[in-house]
C-alpha cells in the first residue's frame, strides 16, 4: 500500500467499522465473501506493515435472521437478538477463514456502548484489546445486540467504533459506507449537493448536514457517522468516510481513493492524557516515595514498590492522585487495582503481587499510558 494525502500507512493503530449492506448481500442473507476476502487482504497487508488493526463489524442480525428462517417483515426485539445469537457465529467463522489464508489470528469480542463508557468496564474491555494485538491477533468486534436494547434498535455501530478508537488512542477511524464520503445535502436525493473531502471542525452547519438512514439493514446513515466522528475527532483521533462497496477499500484508501476526512487538532496519546487530567474526578490518593516520583518524571509507570500509603476507597479504573513526600500533587492517573488490593501489594515487588493478592494482576500499579503529569 502506497501511502495517499490522508493514508493509512504508517498509523499505529486503525479501527475499521464495517456495516452490514455491505458484508451482508440483501437478497440471499449470506456473507459477501468475495468483498471479505478482498477486504481482509487490506487488513492482512497493513499488519504485516507493522498497523495493529481492529475491526467493528455489524451484520449478525442480517445474517442470523436468515439462518434462523427469519426472513420478512420487521423483527422484534427478541428475534433480532435471537438473530444476532446465531449470526455471530456464522460472522465470526467468517472471518476467521479469510484472515487464515494470511495466516492472521482473529479474536472476537462482543461489546456493547456501555462497556466503552463505563470506566472499569472500559479498562477491562482495553486491556484484553492492547493483549490481543500484542499477540498479534485482529480483534473483531461484534456488537453484543444479543443483551443490548438501545444499540439494536437505533443502529449506532458508528458511535460504537469510534469509542472504541478513542479508548485504544487509534489513529485513524475508517467508517466503510455505501456512499464515499459527507455531501452538503444528500446526494441521492439533491443532483447539486457538493462533496466535502475534509472537515477541520465539526460546526452546526456540518451537523446539520447529516440525513436520516435509509431502508434495510444499515442503520447508520450520515447522522449517526458525524456524532462518530464528534468523539473520534475529541479523542485526537481521524476518521474517515469512504466508499466500501469497492474491492480492497482499504488499500484505495491509502491510495487517495475519494474520501471525506475528519481531523484533529490534536494527537490520540495527548487528547486521552487531557481527558485523565481534566475530565474525571479522583476517588483516592497515593503517597510516593522520592524514587517512585523520579520514575515517574523520567516517563515510567508506578509500580507498587514505590507507593507508601493508600487513601480513599476508590474502585479499578477510578481516577487517583499522586502525591509526592512533602505533600503537592504531581500526577493523576487510573488505578489498576482497587484501594484494598493496591493498599496490599504496596511497598512491595511487582514479582510479588501475586502472592499477596492470590492472583496474577498488572505489573503497574498505574501504567504510564494512564497517567498524567500536573
Amino acid at each position: 500500500m502506497a501511502a495517499g494525502p490522508h493514508g493509512l500507512v504508517g498509523c499505529k493503530c486503525v479501527v475499521v467499522k464495517i456495516g452490514s449492506a455491505l458484508l451482508v448481500d440483501d437478497a440471499s442473507g449470506q456473507v459477501r465473501r468475495t468483498w471479505l476476502d478482498a477486504l481482509t487482504d487490506d487488513v492482512a497487508a497493513l499488519v504485516k506493515a507493522g498497523t495493529e488493526v481492529i475491526l467493528v463489524s455489524s451484520g449478525a442480525i442480517a445474517v442470523g435472521r436468515r439462518h434462523l428462517g427469519l426472513r420478512s417483515g420487521n423483527l422484534r426485539l427478541e428475534e433480532k437478538q435471537a438473530a444476532a445469537a446465531s449470526g455471530q457465529i456464522l460472522l465470526a467463522h467468517a472471518y476467521q477463514e479469510a484472515l487464515a489464508r494470511h495466516s492472521v489470528t482473529v479474536a472476537q469480542i462482543l461489546l456493547t456502548l456501555g462497556d466503552t463508557e463505563q470506566r472499569r468496564r472500559h479498562l477491562n474491555a482495553r486491556n484484553t484489546l492492547m493483549t490481543l494485538l500484542r499477540l498479534g491477533a485482529v480483534p473483531v468486534i461484534n456488537e453484543n445486540d444479543t443483551v443490548a436494547t438501545s444499540e439494536i434498535r437505533f443502529g449506532d455501530n458508528d458511535r460504537l467504533g469510534a469509542r472504541v478508537a478513542a479508548m485504544m488512542n487509534a489513529d485513524v477511524l475508517v467508517l466503510l459506507s455505501d456512499i464515499d464520503g459527507l455531501y452538503t445535502a444528500d446526494p441521492k436525493r439533491d443532483p447539486s449537493a457538493e462533496f466535502l473531502p475534509e472537515i477541520t471542525a465539526i460546526t452546526p452547519e456540518i451537523e446539520a448536514m447529516g440525513g436520516d438512514a435509509l431502508p434495510g439493514y444499515s442503520s447508520g446513515g450520515m447522522v449517526t457517522k458525524l456524532a462518530a466522528a464528534k468523539i473520534a475527532v475529541g479523542a485526537g483521533c481521524k476518521m474517515v468516510i469512504t466508499d466500501g462497496r469497492r474491492m480492497n477499500p482499504l488499500d484505495g484508501l491509502s491510495n487517495g481513493q475519494r474520501a471525506s476526512w475528519f481531523l484533529s487538532d490534536v494527537e490520540p496519546r495527548t487528547a486521552r492524557k487531557r481527558y485523565i487530567a481534566g475530565a474525571l474526578q479522583p476517588q483516592g490518593r497515593l503517597r510516593l516515595d522520592d524514587g517512585a516520583v523520579k520514575a515517574l518524571k523520567s516517563g515510567k509507570s508506578l509500580l507498587p514498590a514505590g507507593v507508601t500509603a493508600v487513601e480513599g476507597n476508590f474502585q479499578r479504573g477510578d481516577s487517583v492522585t499522586l502525591l509526592a513526600p512533602a505533600g503537592e500533587e504531581i500526577a493523576r492517573g487510573l488505578a489498576a487495582y482497587s484501594a484494598s488490593d493496591a493498599s496490599r501489594i504496596i511497598g512491595f515487588q511487582s514479582g510479588d503481587i501475586e502472592a499477596r493478592l492470590g492472583y496474577r494482576g498488572r505489573e503497574e500499579l498505574i501504567h504510564r499510558d494512564d497517567l498524567v503529569l500536573m
